[in-house]
């Protein structure tokens, strides 16, 4: 069972409930949120995963790896985690303190909407050992009890079997299906819409 490393406080706030940094932690898999200092390990991620991920995300340009474009990614980032507007995190392996993913919420909207989209990638050399199932259970029981979101959105290229099923067996639902909804590597991919709803969601605004 996925526990908090560190005990979440003042939930009852919305304010500061939005403020919260991402912190869990599932046996020898940390989810948290990245930090500014996080930069050298992220972009030496990225690096080493270069041609792994190449079929499944935009064309990055060279910038996009070094380790200074992300100490400036990451200020702005942490200013979408202040305002509740973004979480970027990180997966990493607790034993070795080796970054195996990321995962991340983005275009979060509230009142009446509560919904977010999801993405995520995992290193070639954590594959096939369910640290995305692990880490998006994490992170969707993060999304749902403290940011208490509605909708979690999640999108995939058809032929991407390894994300399919990670979808799948946390729950969420196929929708739809968009044709050219992404450019990727260079070109426009269809992809399978998917969403998980929140069973026990709540209105908590004070009205």
């Amino acid at each position: 069972m996925a526990e908090p490393a560190h005990p979440v406080k003042d939930q009852g706030n919305p304010g500061k409930r939005r403020q919260q940094r991402i912190d869990k932690r599932d046996g020898n898999l940390i989810l948290r949120t990245a930090e500014i200092y996080d930069a050298s390990m992220i972009s030496e991620y990225f690096q080493v995963n270069r041609e792994y991920l190449k079929p499944w995300e935009p064309i990055r340009e060279d910038a996009f790896f070094d380790r200074a474009s992300w100490a400036q990614r990451l200020i702005k980032l942490n200013e979408l985690h202040k305002m509740g507007l973004g979480y970027y995190c990180l997966l990493i392996n607790a034993d070795s303190n080796e970054m195996l993913g990321t995962i991340w919420f983005s275009n979060l909207s509230r009142f009446p909407f509560y919904a977010c989209n999801v993405g995520y990638s995992l290193s070639q050399s954590a594959q096939g050992h369910g640290y995305m199932r692990r880490g998006l259970s994490m992170a969707k029981d993060y999304m749902f009890d403290v940011q208490n979101m509605h909708r979690l959105m999640a999108g995939y290229i058809p032929h991407n079997e390894r994300s399919a099923g990670v979808l799948e067996h946390l729950g969420f639902v196929r929708e739809g299906f968009a044709k050219d909804y992404l450019q990727i590597n260079g070109k426009w991919e269809d992809h399978i819409l998917t969403a998980l709803v929140n069973p026990n969601w709540e209105d908590k605004r004070n009205v």
